[in-house]
């Protein structure tokens, strides 16, 4: 535990992407003795996952958008949020302030650079955001997942700390467990998923891609699949016809045991994703959402392509003869596969939530800076230190 109990403020908007390091943080930091409060929207607040004892505050959250006319009310939000923020450090008095993104952030950022109160942003994408673009200037520090960050202005670079993103404690722990045994007549677990929402494109092209793998590869799936509600009937349907056995929901509440018995993960590339399958080191294949903001999603599969723990298809590309070759080329082979499983392993940050917490620390005084201070304030007047 820490020498000096502070309290941090936390501010995240609403989605996975952002709260999922964001809970991991809090965790790390009340292990330390810390204490800490949550700024999130209307969804954030709902979402599961948050730890039982970080209280949410919802602030309002306004964006400018392209429509002049909706200018007035989202700057009106914004002020509103920032005004809440600050009635809130008067009474929480954070050490310091650390933003995750989206634009629940902003607000309760804005008034930590103005009040004086010491500000960090983490980026969980390949492509810094655009609230953490505005930010960048401001803040003390910036935390990032990826060595490569696009849109980080040179002269930002000197705040850069490489962190990684934080994981659910429950797929951290699967980091040291072995890759499941694979064997040229074993099963091939599949496991796919679209993110937090589903995606019908996997929903239209992995059955069909499946089916047309080599008979000695196809008679060995067995599949898990994610579906929008929509899409679960005529998928299960699709998968009946090529007699492939697939087990579909449109959630998994399991899904760190899932991913755990995994051999191969087909889905989006956001960045959580990322961060879970290099935290256990599983093969994929991503098709980046060609709608994300910047096109970070692609840019987020880098490091883990260049690693060979992934391939990539752009969605325009993603047919199911492309992913029946995809799949061959990393999967046909055991050594290739558990090559593949190694390769994303090593792009992982095990070590993100406790690295985030020392950052954070370092403000306001470091936990070892207030003993060291103590110690000489009391020597100094020669009384005996005690921690």
């Amino acid at each position: 535990m820490s020498a000096v109990n502070r309290h941090y403020v936390l501010a995240a908007g609403g989605t996975g992407g952002h709260l999922i390091p964001a809970f991991a943080l809090a965790t790390e930091l009340e292990a330390r003795g810390h204490h800490v409060a949550l700024i999130t929207d209307a969804r954030g607040a709902k979402l599961p996952g948050r730890p039982a004892s970080l209280v949410s505050h919802v602030l309002p959250a306004g964006r400018i958008g392209k429509n002049p006319l909706h200018w007035p009310a989202g700057i009106e939000a914004i002020l509103e949020g920032r005004r809440m923020a600050l009635r809130l450090f008067d009474s929480f008095q954070p050490s310091a302030v650390i933003g995750f993104g989206g634009y629940p952030a902003f607000p309760a950022l804005w008034a930590a650079t103005s009040a004086g109160v010491p500000s960090v942003i983490h980026e969980q994408n390949a492509v810094l955001g655009r609230v953490n673009r505005f930010l960048a200037g401001r803040v003390d520090a910036i935390a990032t997942s990826y060595r490569e960050v696009d849109r980080l202005k040179a002269k930002h670079l000197s705040k850069v700390h490489l962190t990684g993103n934080p994981v659910r404690a429950e797929v951290l722990a699967l980091r040291e467990q072995p890759f499941p045994a694979f064997t040229a007549d074993g099963l091939l677990r599949v496991l796919v998923t679209g993110g937090s929402q589903g995606a019908s494109v996997l929903s239209e092209v992995v059955p069909d891609g499946l089916a047309m793998l080599p008979p000695a590869l196809r008679s060995r799936l067995q599949v898990t699949q994610q579906c929008r509600a929509e899409d679960i009937e005529a998928v299960r349907d699709r998968y009946a016809s090529h007699d492939i056995p697939a087990e579909l929901g449109t959630y998994f509440e399991d899904m760190a045991e899932r991913l755990a018995d995994a051999h191969l993960f087909i889905g989006r590339a956001g960045a959580s994703t990322i961060a879970e399958l290099t935290a256990v080191g599983r093969p994929a294949i991503l098709v980046p959402l060609p709608i994300a903001t910047d096109d970070h999603q692609a840019f987020n599969t880098r490091e883990i392509v260049a690693a060979g723990g992934a391939r990539m298809i752009r969605q325009d590309r993603f047919t199911a003869t492309e992913l029946a070759k995809q799949i061959q080329a990393i999967a046909m082979n055991p050594e290739t596969l558990a090559s593949a499983a190694h390769g994303a392993w090593n792009c992982g940050y095990p070590n993100a939530a406790h690295d985030l917490a020392d950052l954070v620390e370092s403000f306001g005084g470091a936990p070892l800076m207030d003993v060291i201070r103590l110690a000489g304030a009391t020597e100094a007047s020669g009384q005996e230190a005690v921690a």
